[in-house]
């Protein structure tokens, strides 16, 4: 069993003991702890939480959990049942809600699930933020609503409606172009619930052709629900014999997205942000941010345009953070996050969908010949374990001054840049390792500029 306490949220698999896995007992307990953080936050005592959940097998006990938790806080409810993330972070704000509660484990397998908390802004809460509701869970420093006081829950169907309606009025969003290229798309929703809007959304964009894979919202995913090259070869070959002229994957909860050539082929999901960035920048000049361990094709196609390109820490909280100082007109993470603060701070696998089309339907060109047209790199994740007496600050500190002829970045561990590649070391928080991601043109080179890494590093142990 396993249970993760994060700054973020809180994600288990289901079942076992009580702090060993997410249990109701832990539920329960961190739920209270967001509820009396978010009056202590907001300094009100009645307040509105919007709840949405993936198709997780195990969805249903935790959200009658949550709602039943949220409603003896003296919280009112909106539930809007089965969901995605970016619907109910776009549902908080609607609503004029004062926080939102997504239940989704994101990639994770069938047996977890996580509590995922947004402020006011439908954004996931910061790191302060979240070290007080840690605080509030260890402490149970919460008070329950006496019989008079309690909360109620209203159910609303209609978020995933009003959240397609504001992707469609995006001025770069191309209805009529993408009726008329008359598109065969298909797309893979891991039986989670995707399938209860990629249709819906294609339909709306003008899309009549549509394949759907394990578009069933049942909760058992047919396949690692990652949304990697090695977990998607059911789409690459479906692409291939029904003649679509792409296909989509998304991830349990929606706000990842990659994509699938013509020819089978994956687009590769780092490139989704490369492609809709250029496709936005082409219309909107301004910045464009990504995490530090994204690819460096984005810096690429935003100073084609003559644009400047932020790198963030890594984490989506950390590249909204980033994107608002900058005013970055796009940005995301290379797992195929889309950030388009066009329409909200998040990660939307709806609004990637969107623009990509738009940007393929205006190209003329084919998804393989349109992906053919950005610089081409690879990346190569490798880690290093270390005991634990280890100093990784120190190492990291001693690689930065071995390169400190080269542009190094310290944001977020230390980032090595050279002139087509990088290399990206973190110290990871949970256990005694470096990570080690390297970029370059092919895979060969980015493996031997890892090896190379991780020799320096063995020789300073």
């Amino acid at each position: 069993m396993a249970l993760i306490k994060s700054i973020s949220g809180f994600r288990g698999t289901i079942g076992g003991k009580t702090s060993e896995g997410l249990t109701p007992i832990d539920t329960v307990k961190f739920v209270s702890a967001f509820a009396a953080f978010i009056k202590e936050r907001y300094g009100k005592e009645k307040i509105t939480i919007v709840l949405g959940r993936d198709a997780r097998v195990s969805g249903e006990m935790v959200s009658n959990l949550v709602t039943g938790t949220l409603m003896g806080m003296g919280v009112d409810v909106i539930d809007t049942g089965l969901s995605t993330t970016p619907t109910v972070e776009v549902a908080v704000t609607e609503k004029g809600a004062d926080a939102g509660i997504i239940l989704t484990a994101s990639h994770n397998p069938m047996q977890w699930n996580a509590l995922k908390f947004l402020n006011a802004k439908g954004e996931f809460i910061s790191a302060d933020e979240g070290r007080r509701v840690l605080e509030l869970a260890a402490s149970e420093d919460f008070l329950f609503a006496e019989v008079d006081s309690l909360g109620h829950c209203i159910k609303d169907s209609t978020t995933i409606d009003r959240h397609i309606e504001k992707v469609l009025a995006l001025k770069l969003v191309d209805v009529d172009a993408i009726k008329r290229a008359n598109f065969k798309v298909a797309y893979d929703a891991v039986c989670s619930t995707g399938g209860l809007v990629l249709t819906k959304l294609l339909n709306r964009l003008g899309v009549e052709r549509v394949v759907a894979l394990n578009d069933e919202p049942t909760g058992v995913f047919p396949h690692n629900p990652e949304p990697l090259p090695e977990n998607i070869t059911q789409i690459c070959q479906e692409v291939v014999k029904q003649g679509c002229d792409v296909g989509f994957i998304v991830d349990p909860d929606v706000d990842r997205l990659a994509i699938v050539c013509e020819n089978g082929k994956p687009f590769v999901e780092e490139y989704t942000l490369v492609s809709v960035a250029d496709y936005v920048l082409s219309h909107t000049p301004g910045t464009t941010v990504s995490n530090m361990s994204s690819t460096k094709a984005l810096r690429d196609v935003t100073e084609a345009r003559g644009q400047r390109y932020f790198a963030s820490a890594v984490g989506e909280v950390n590249v909204v953070e980033k994107m608002k100082q900058e005013n970055a007109v796009i940005g995301g993470e290379g797992n195929g996050g889309v950030i388009y603060p066009e329409l909200h701070y998040g990660r939307d696998a709806l609004v990637g969908i969107a623009l990509f089309l738009s940007l393929l339907a205006k190209s003329g060109k084919s998804c393989s010949s349109l992906r053919a047209s950005y610089p081409n790199y690879e990346i190569s994740k490798n880690k290093m374990e270390l005991t634990p007496d280890m100093d990784v600050d120190l190492i990291l500190e001693k690689m930065a001054k071995k390169y400190a002829d080269c542009e190094v970045l310290t944001t977020d561990g230390v980032k090595i840049m050279f002139k087509d590649e990088w290399v990206h070391l973190r110290k990871s928080n949970t256990e005694p390792i470096i990570r080690i991601y390297s970029e370059s043109r092919d895979m060969a080179a980015a493996n031997a500029l890892a090896a190379k890494i991780m020799d320096e590093i063995k020789q300073l142990l």
